[in-house]
């Protein structure tokens, strides 16, 4: 994480004052509203204060804001574009990121952090103060294992995991996407010894096995979600009383002169989301808004999240079938095709009411065939959750597919002087620099 090398400024006081601004429990109020001494926070009361700043900070950075984690993915892959005039958010719909730009980028990249430092911390503070409130303690583990995992899905290799050891800041090293994954992995580790409620096992349970399916290790990873519920959901809740806690995808796409809008057909290689009539999955209304840019018209009304207190899944029982489908898929054989294809019609009869129609036709005899049915499946399920780039680069690195067959290619549609780059994924922020042990990615890889 970025922490100035000039001013020397620490992370603590900084969280701990975000932390004091998202908490509602009167019994956790202090005498001074702006500030949390060193002194209070030493106490069951303070820990968690500490702990709803810095779950808050998660559900901001992860579907809170219009720059965060499903949002800018969806940007960068095929469920959104940009119909803003501002170059931070253009670049990253025209996968063409410039780690100079700031704006958006930073927001993204800052948030995560913030959260991943915050989580960090909530556990010592917990661990001391509330030890015997596991299962908090395995949530706030979870959530920092999804804040690593999204550096890992999201960026480059390089993005340096810094902290604070007494209110000193100690600059992290560039991790390669591997050291990212293992250390979320670690995290969903800790929080499974701690998770005493089913609900608590299959969050981090699922957060495990997203992480093992992006090392490839696609039959622990069904082994780890196997036997979670498929009505089970985790949610980030948003509130109406305060901006910073809306829901930022309504924000981002909702209201008149919005600065995204969800996408369909993208690019050429885009899926076609926006179907009419819709996908239950994917619910969608034409309008006659114009975009933040004043050129991009009748901006189609994404109803998945219909409010700006809509809640947002983070990880569900869907996504363990899926999970489990994935191992299935991946044994190239026709048994293993025709029991993914039942699979997925299993998820359109039970989890979804009404029940949606059974895919047409028969399971697919071809491997490259069964793949595009997959992910097409699983890209309507997990439609505006954060998953479709860390899916796209999957779709390159562990199924051989071209860059210019998964990602947008051509010109680019709210900007059609303008064509689209060859980012796979996120640079990371010039401001980065600060850290003396960074010098810029490491890779571009998928």
């Amino acid at each position: 994480m970025p922490i100035s090398k000039r001013t020397g400024r620490t992370l603590r006081p900084v969280l701990a004052l975000l932390a004091l601004s998202a908490c509602t429990t009167d019994s956790l109020n202090v005498s001074n509203p702006d500030l949390i001494t060193p002194e209070s926070q030493q106490s069951a009361a303070g820990a968690q204060v500490i702990r709803n700043g810095a779950v808050q900070d998660f559900y901001s950075s992860y579907s809170g804001t219009q720059d965060g984690v499903i949002m800018m993915s969806g940007a960068m892959a095929d469920e959104i574009e940009v119909t803003d005039t501002f170059a931070d958010r253009q670049r990253a719909n025209e996968r063409a990121t410039d780690p100079t730009l700031g704006g958006a980028q930073n927001t993204l990249y800052q948030g995560l952090h913030k959260a991943r430092v915050g989580l960090s911390n909530a556990t010592k503070f917990w661990s001391e103060f509330k030890a015997t409130s596991k299962d908090s303690l395995a949530e706030i583990y979870s959530l920092k294992g999804f804040s690593e995992n999204f550096f890992a899905e999201l960026y480059c290799a390089g993005v340096p995991f810094s902290y604070e050891n007494a209110g000193q800041p100690v600059y992290g090293m560039p991790q390669t996407t591997v050291q990212m994954l293992n250390a979320a992995a670690a995290s969903f580790d800790t929080a499974l010894t701690n998770a005493t409620s089913a609900n608590q096992r299959a969050l981090a349970s699922i957060g495990k096995a997203r992480v093992l399916l992006n090392l490839g290790q696609f039959t622990q990873a069904a082994a780890a979600v196997s036997g979670i519920a498929t009505s089970f959901s985790y949610r980030t809740y948003h509130t109406t009383s305060r901006t910073a806690q809306q829901n930022g995808i309504w924000t981002g796409t909702v209201p008149a002169g919005t600065r995204y809008t969800v996408s369909t057909n993208e690019g050429g290689n885009g899926y076609n989301f926006l179907q009419t009539p819709a996908d239950p999955r994917m619910p969608w209304l034409p309008s006659t808004r114009t975009g933040f840019d004043g050129r991009t018209t009748n901006m189609p009304t994404q109803q998945k999240y219909p409010a700006n207190n809509s809640s947002a899944v983070l990880a569900d029982g869907v996504e363990a079938r899926l999970i489990e489908l994935e191992a299935q898929l991946r044994l190239d054989t026709q048994a293993g095709r025709d029991a993914v294809f039942a699979g997925l019609n299993n998820l359109r009869a039970t989890a979804i009411t009404p029940a949606m129609a059974a895919l047409a036709g028969s399971a697919p005899t071809t491997q490259a065939a069964a793949v595009d049915q997959f992910f097409r499946e699983r890209a309507s399920w997990l439609w505006l959750t954060g998953h479709r780039l860390g899916d796209m680069r999957r779709l390159i690195r562990q199924y051989g597919r071209a860059a210019n067959t998964v990602f947008p290619v051509g010109t680019v549609r709210t900007r059609p002087e303008v064509t689209y780059g060859t980012d796979v994924n996120f640079t990371i922020p010039f401001r980065e620099t600060n850290n003396p042990n960074f010098s810029g990615c490491l890779d571009r890889n998928p």
